[in-house]
């Protein structure tokens, strides 16, 4: 058997979830407030690049674990009712993210389609996550 294609497996996957532009973000943050973003790129990416402001960071590795009511690991800003945007580096991370709290039981779930590269391309506002941090950025060489 061959080993499946991930970026053709994305796009597919794609089809059946709701993609949105960094405008469409933009306009849920500033309509809803309750709305949940997820930032679930590795720490060492927010610490180098920054985050989104608002967004909450939830590695991709520990995303069911925090979401699961059932979990020792669960974060209580899981509700079946909120708005869930998930967001990665370039879309298709969070594509997986998607599909995984859909499969959960959550059901106003989305991604920002182009991810956080798309979000900084569009020189959009970015939090420097590595001021708050315990985790430090790596010298510059």
């Amino acid at each position: 058997m061959a080993i499946k294609n991930v970026f053709a497996e994305i796009d597919e996957k794609k089809k059946s979830i709701e993609n949105l532009s960094v405008d469409q973000l933009k306009a849920e943050m500033a309509t809803n407030k309750d709305l949940l973003l997820l930032d679930i790129r590795e720490i060492q990416e927010l610490v180098e690049l920054g985050s989104i402001p608002g967004s909450v960071h939830v590695a991709r590795g520990m995303l069911e674990f925090w979401a699961d009511p059932s979990s020792p690991y669960y974060r209580d800003y899981f509700t079946e009712d909120k708005r869930i945007i998930t967001y990665c580096a370039g879309g298709g991370r969070s594509v997986l993210a998607v599909e995984a709290l859909k499969n959960m039981g959550f059901k106003n779930v989305a991604h920002l389609e182009p991810g956080f590269g798309g979000w900084k391309k569009a020189e959009e506002e970015i939090f420097d996550f590595a001021a708050t941090s315990r985790w430090m950025r790596r010298p510059k060489e």
